[in-house]
């Protein structure tokens, strides 16, 4: 036995499974012993960034209170104030930061492999939008502004694809691990055409007008004297941030204020803010401004909640993502809402996990449907060996290009895995038809190999117009199945075929 077990080790097919499942350990780099959090992103020019604080450090306690989940530190940060001084201490030392509009910095958990799992099994929103063009340049420039709103709003986890249908629509999917839908849906939908006017004159509009958008303390938030007070509903708040326009803009609401009348120390007519030509607020002006050459404006808008501490946070998640429009500019095209999907983290890792134990209990089954059938262990052991080779170097593949494992991701292993265990009998079949014929191993290995590749061309010609065309989840169901089908055929398939012919000429 030892003799076949070397003459299997060292053949040219089963190193190269052997060299490709070592490439597959290296690209998941399994992490057993990982815990707590690690910083993932830390917001430019921020407190945290200019305390040095950097993404990959891990972090150990707020302020002496110890962070080993996500509700740990949601929790701590959710007592926290503008102006109020954080002890923040990581695996690097501790650093001292201001909380200023937001901690600065956002957590994940310690990954335990590179692997990355879809919005499927971690929880998150998904944004199916159709723009009003289809051409390609402008929609990858949409692409790229809407990523760019994301990641100055704070999103931290995202993934955001052009895709097309079988009729040629143009679609941009968006998929937001661990958010919800109020948190980013306005972000993603909206073309954010932002105008200041005066009357029916527009003072300045978002993007080329605007030439800063502050974001600190000391200019924007919630002051602290009259900002929040009851109101019939609850409680009310107002935000307030600066922003810094041309000096074209500041001459043209010169030349519109100087013409207004003065009532009770305001003029006569307000700054209406629109977003997308809907008003969203209208500000007072002062005298003082009138014919004034100002090159800067406070924008100012409201907030609401059962309670003062929900009021505070309905105005700075409004301020936020009004900035976040401002600083980024409009879409060039408007998109419409073709469907919103917001998936329960509930699945998490254990359906993960249950999904793989489930897999590896198929293939072991298989293996004995295998031994029942032929009645030889040196058959079904190489089938099952094979098969979670298979699973194995999927896997591998999926962490190596950092595709996100969702369901549809799974379906697509399991494919792979049954078409794999169909090419095998045919393999096993083949062979053992042709020692009963007393023909060559080579030839009947060639017909066997034949009828398999004539398979994978046809699976082949249905899962790649599924990938290119597919929108959504379909894509991961392709490729999966394509990545599982081409190991099979030029990995495992042949590896099996070596192995079965050492086994069965050993019993000859």
């Amino acid at each position: 036995m030892k003799k076949e077990l070397m003459k299997i080790l060292f053949s040219g097919r089963v190193l190269i499974l052997i060299s490709v499942l070592i490439m597959s350990l290296l690209a998941i780099a399994p992490n057993l012993n990982a815990e707590g959090l690690e910083i993932n992103r830390v917001e430019s020019d921020s407190s945290a960034s200019v305390n040095g604080l950097e993404v990959d450090m891990i972090l150990h306690s707020l302020n002496g209170v110890v962070i080993t989940e996500l509700n740990d530190f949601q929790n701590s940060v959710s007592t926290f104030r503008n102006g109020d001084i954080v002890d923040v201490v990581t695996d690097e030392g501790k650093s001292s930061i201001v909380y200023d509009n937001g901690i600065g910095f956002s957590v994940v958990e310690i990954p335990t492999s590179n692997l990355k799992k879809g919005i499927d099994l971690v929880g998150g929103v998904r944004v199916v939008l159709k723009p009003d063009t289809n051409d390609e340049a402008q929609i990858l420039d949409m692409i790229d502004l809407i990523e760019q709103r994301l990641n100055v709003f704070g999103v931290a986890d995202l993934s955001i694809r052009n895709s097309k249908d079988l009729e040629g629509t143009n679609y941009i999917i968006t998929e937001i691990a661990g958010a919800s839908k109020e948190e980013v849906l306005d972000l993603v939908s909206k073309q954010g055409k932002f105008e200041a006017k005066i009357g029916q004159d527009v003072v300045f509009t978002g993007g080329k007008d605007i030439k800063s958008v502050c974001r600190s303390g000391e200019c924007s938030g919630i002051p602290l004297q009259q900002g929040c007070g009851p109101s019939n509903d609850g409680w009310s708040c107002q935000y307030f941030f600066r922003v810094d326009i041309s000096r074209e803009s500041a001459e043209r609401h010169a030349d519109l204020t100087s013409e207004l009348d003065v009532v009770n120390g305001y003029l006569s007519e307000k700054l209406d803010l629109y977003l997308d030509d809907e008003l969203v607020n209208s500000l007072f002006i002062s005298e003082g401004l009138q014919g004034d050459v100002s090159t800067s404006f406070t924008i100012q808008g409201p907030g609401s909640g059962l309670t003062e501490e929900a009021a505070i946070r309905e105005a700075l998640d409004s301020m936020k993502k009004m900035q976040t429009l401002l600083i980024t500019g409009s879409l060039p095209f408007s998109v419409e809402v073709e469907r919103v999907d917001v998936i329960s983290p509930t699945l998490g890792d254990n359906f993960f996990t249950s999904s793989l134990l489930a897999i590896v209990l198929a293939i072991f089954a298989v293996g004995g449907v295998i031994f029942v059938r032929y009645r030889k262990a040196s058959i079904s052991i190489p089938i099952i060996i094979t098969g979670l080779s298979e699973v194995f170097i999927i896997l591998g593949f999926a962490a190596m290009i950092r595709h996100n494992i969702d369901l549809a991701s799974i379906a697509g292993i399991l494919a792979a895995v049954g078409t794999g265990v169909d090419d095998q009998i045919v393999i096993t079949d083949e062979v053992l038809h042709g020692r009963r014929n007393e023909e060559k191993w080579l030839k009947r290995m060639k017909n066997a190999f034949l009828i398999i590749f004539a398979a994978y061309i046809t699976m082949l010609a249905a899962m790649i117009p599924l990938f290119s065309l597919g929108a959504g989840v379909l894509k991961g169901f392709a490729l999966t199945t394509i990545v599982g089908v081409t190991i099979g055929v030029f990995v495992t398939r042949p590896a099996y075929a070596r192995m079965l012919e050492v086994l069965m000429e050993k019993d000859e």
